[in-house]
């Protein structure tokens, strides 16, 4: 005879096995339409987080869901080889910020936060990497379209949403942000033209043979 399982402990396990199947993060709304009528999604999601608090697998809450991630603290007893295909450059890095913090945010507007004008292939290159993508236009002249974050972008650098991006206080806590340097212009004496060299002459050359 199986053994009676409580309706709680029973739902407990329920989301346990989704989170552990998917291989997305699972947001409260996806769990809830797996479980009974009236279950509480958030009691459930606290209670497996507690649970795996202590373990080498913590429930983590990225990309607006939640998933099961490996404890944070085991992460140098790890070793992860990823292919990288290519480096991003100093401008796609600049670029990706100000999506990120600017968004929706058209090229123009891209541009004129970094004073320079920016290649296709910048943008191209960070929707390839799959962090950034187009979100409809903007309604001003030209209807010029806008760029917004990805999913991807808040699983790749473990954000819960992006109210979790790091503000100017952290960003200068890290040493990311700072003053801008003081530019100073003196004055440089130049140095004192040397008095000409005087090339001997033949007859001196004949005078020294002699």
């Amino acid at each position: 005879m199986t053994p009676e399982i409580d309706p709680q402990s029973d739902n407990l396990r329920l989301v346990e096995a989704l989170l552990f199947a998917s291989a997305a993060p699972l947001d409260e709304a996806s769990l809830s339409e797996r479980l009974p009528e009236g279950a509480d999604v958030g009691a459930l999601i606290a209670e497996l987080e507690e649970a795996y608090r202590a373990r080498g697998v913590n429930l983590v809450r990225v990309a607006n869901g939640w998933t099961l991630r490996t404890a944070p603290d085991l992460a140098p007893r790890l070793k992860l080889e990823r292919k990288v295909s290519r480096k991003l450059s100093r401008a796609a890095v600049e670029t990706l910020a100000i999506v990120a913090y600017h968004q929706p945010v058209t090229r123009a507007e891209i541009e004129d936060i970094r004073g320079v004008v920016i290649s296709k292939g910048t943008l191209d290159a960070l929707a390839e990497a799959g962090w950034i993508m187009p979100k409809g236009r903007k309604q001003t002249v030209g209807r010029p379209m806008t760029w917004v974050t990805t999913d991807d972008f808040l699983l790749h650098f473990g954000l819960g949403d992006l109210a979790d991006l790091p503000g100017m206080d952290e960003l200068r806590a890290a040493g990311l942000i700072g003053p801008r340097p003081v530019t100073v212009l003196t004055e440089t004496a130049l140095p004192e033209a040397e008095p000409p060299v005087e090339e001997e002459t033949d007859d001196e050359d004949e005078n020294i043979e002699a």
